[in-house]
């Protein structure tokens, strides 16, 4: 097993699994970790399907060291997890958790003939916040501001994330929605959408922007309803779990059968 970098935190580290031939890659949040994603990798991977789920940069270390990184460096490691998953595999799923939703739909913008189907948990492409409005102006006077991390209704949950966020890096991040919002209907993969009823990070306007802007003849909703915002952490990771592997083995059953 490779060796974990000095400077990454224990249990924040990436997730591997060569299975059959169909992949998915699984995206963390912003400001989170592997960890929120590690254990629905394993279960994909007890399932027999090939699991990615890479460290985004700057992430699972420190927010000072985040903030030397923006969305093309976060894209950049999905995209070649994606390129691997191709090589190896015959269909490819991506999913992904909050800002991993965004990515997962850009590389569906990007790529849609590698992605066969997207489940996102929680997405985030867009907020309310009004505050927002002042983050890339803030971003040269101020380093960070109270972090996001560990939304989680079940008692000793931890996305191992960070308890600041980094104000570049957010910057960055709005950059990215407001590019990712503006494709929107270049999207056509089968979508599931997986949606805390109670979420203090993301609020609904993503869900709405998204269902209503993608291009998918097939798009599914489900309401968690015992769960906050990292739900693959929650009361209800089991039937996340459970739903999207049904949902995957659907739209990627051509490749068993034929």
């Amino acid at each position: 097993m490779e060796s974990r970098p000095a400077d990454v935190k224990t249990g924040a580290e990436p997730f591997s699994f060569d299975g059959g031939r169909v992949g998915v890659l699984l995206s963390h949040g912003f400001t989170g970790s592997p960890a929120s994603m590690a254990p629905w990798g394993r279960d994909l991977a007890e399932r027999g399907l090939t699991v990615r789920v890479p460290r985004l940069p700057g992430h699972g270390t420190t927010w000072q060291q985040m903030n030397r990184t923006g969305w093309q460096d976060w894209y950049g490691e999905v995209d070649h997890a994606l390129t691997e998953l191709q090589e190896r595999c015959e269909r490819v799923v991506v999913a992904g958790l909050s800002m991993g939703g965004c990515l997962a739909l850009r590389l569906a913008q990007q790529r849609p003939e590698d992605v066969d189907a997207l489940v996102l948990v929680n997405p985030a492409v867009a907020l309310r916040r009004f505050d927002l409005r002042a983050v890339p102006l803030l971003q040269h006077v101020l380093p960070s501001m109270p972090g996001v991390a560990n939304d989680i209704a079940k008692p000793g949950a931890d996305e191992i994330g960070y308890d600041r966020t980094p104000l570049r890096a957010l910057a960055s991040q709005l950059q990215m929605w407001k590019d990712v919002r503006a494709g929107l209907d270049r999207v056509v993969a089968p979508l599931q959408l997986f949606r805390s009823e109670q979420d203090h990070v993301v609020d609904d306007w993503s869900q709405q922007l998204i269902l209503e802007g993608v291009s998918s003849a097939v798009t599914e909703l489900v309401t968690l309803t015992d769960s906050f915002h990292v739900a693959t952490l929650d009361h209800d990771a089991p039937r996340i779990f459970d739903d999207a592997a049904a949902f995957i083995d659907l739209h990627t059953r051509r490749t068993t059968d034929g």
